[in-house]
């Protein structure tokens, strides 16, 4: 499902999209979900590097950033591996609101 609402120039123009939607078993939602995780703690270590190479500063935010994702990958992992021990699916759905400020 996606949803467009574009106003006029004044007014903010918001996008949001449906990145995740469906049922998984535990196998699959591990694969999708570290995938996209790892995209993620990439492109902040990535970016962290290269304020440092480039303006020889630390990016805190990406490093905190980085930290949090990684948590919550031991997180999900945790509970996906309840999951995979009782048998059972999992129905994921994640959503993206894109605004322009």
């Amino acid at each position: 499902m996606t949803t467009t609402e574009v106003m006029t120039n004044e007014e903010i123009k918001t996008s949001e999209h449906d990145l995740i939607r469906g049922e998984f078993s535990p196998e699959d939602a591990r694969e999708i979900i570290n995938y996209l995780i790892s995209k993620k703690i990439n492109f902040h270590e990535t970016r962290n590097f290269s304020s440092e190479i480039r303006f020889g500063e630390v990016d805190h935010n990406s490093i905190k950033r980085a930290k949090e994702l990684e948590q919550s990958r031991q997180s999900i992992n945790t509970l996906l591996q309840q999951a995979e021990g009782e048998g059972k699916s999992l129905r994921i759905s994640s959503h993206i609101s894109i605004e322009i400020i």
